[in-house]
């Protein structure tokens, strides 16, 4: 889990009020560059802002606009399992608290789709604002994003820091886990088929890299393949014509069934020439033949995490601390040590 919140104890307006002797009212007119302020009186406020150290909040702001009480998520995907679980969290988290949740799709990172999608959040009605930035278009709007709109980043692990409350899964670590997994069943090294997201320096690619170097182990090419299963069947066809490959790592559980398959038009056996470990634990994985060994993600816990998340920047509220389960490995019957020579 990564988490990057924002302060948990800061002043708050009332506070910058208290000192300086004048109600909150007077401040926000200070704050907004109001001509309606004496000069003195700005004076003794701006005093008490340096001295409190006090940051107006982006949620303040909005509210002082009139933002809805609600929720907003803009996202590239609805469909893959990532993101829609990851929705699916968000959206029992608002229909818990009673608040509306709207969704707005961006289809790519073209700078007139970025800016009506960027626009659209910066309305009002828009609420609070959720950004899964896991892909190109998600990073673009973020990037873009008003500062006076309230907003939470979904990020991949060590994503830049962007001045927005982001929270992430350690898929660094999980990732780590499954390749040790499966060097310790005796394979001499892992191959990898990465999905587009995996770039980062905390993803999955890296975690993979890891334990690799830290087995001693060789680190293949990595075959990179896009979120259809049809391009991770073309991918699992270069892997079953070499026979050096007796251990695959897949970037999530679809890709796994597409290599499995070209494993097995192929006629390689699973797990008993090449054993397969994929990644999220789709519904289908534990029902597959064979039951896919792969990592658990939790997330919709993650949707949960970031509805809150949003929900305090929204309200000035301090950030609570997420509530995530760590990602973690689930071996069924994919895996096995390698075949004799």
């Amino acid at each position: 889990m990564t988490v990057s919140p924002s302060p948990r104890s800061v002043p708050s307006i009332r506070d910058v009020a208290a000192a300086a002797g004048v109600s909150y009212q007077t401040v926000s007119r200070v704050l907004n560059d109001s001509p309606r302020v004496r000069p003195e009186t700005r004076t003794a406020v701006l005093a008490a802002i340096e001295r409190l150290g006090f940051r107006p909040s982006r949620a303040a702001r909005a509210l002082s606009l009139g933002r809805a009480r609600g929720i907003t998520v803009v996202t590239s995907n609805t469909v893959l399992y990532g993101y829609a679980t990851t929705l699916q969290g968000m959206e029992e988290a608002a229909r818990a608290e009673g608040l509306a949740m709207g969704i707005r799709v961006v289809e790519s990172a073209a700078p007139a789709e970025v800016k009506q999608a960027v626009d659209y959040v910066s309305d009002a009605s828009a609420g609070g604002v959720v950004v899964i930035a896991w892909d190109p278009m998600g990073i673009a709007v973020l990037e873009a994003l008003p500062d006076d709109v309230p907003a939470v980043a979904v990020v991949e692990p060590a994503a830049p820091d962007r001045g927005r409350v982001a929270i992430a899964l350690d898929e660094r670590r999980a990732a780590a886990d499954a390749t040790r997994h499966l060097l310790e069943l005796g394979h001499r090294t892992v191959h990898h088929v990465a999905i587009p997201s995996e770039g980062g320096p905390g993803g999955r690619l890296a975690g993979w890299r890891d334990a690799l170097a830290q087995g001693g182990a060789e680190v293949p090419e990595v075959l990179g393949c896009g979120w259809d299963i049809k391009s991770a069947y073309a991918a699992g066809r270069r892997l079953a014509a070499e026979p050096e490959v007796t251990a695959i790592l897949c970037g999530n559980d679809d890709i796994a069934q597409g290599v499995r398959r070209a494993l097995y038009d192929a006629g390689k056996d699973v797990p008993g020439d090449v054993s397969i470990v994929g990644f999220d634990d789709i519904p289908g994985s534990a029902y597959a033949t064979p039951a896919l060994t792969t990592v658990r993600m939790d997330f919709a816990g993650l949707g949960r995490a970031c509805f809150h998340a949003a929900v305090a920047e929204l309200t000035g509220q301090a950030q609570p601390e997420p509530v995530l389960v760590p990602p973690s490995l689930v071996v069924r019957e994919s895996t096995a040590p390698p075949p004799r020579p």
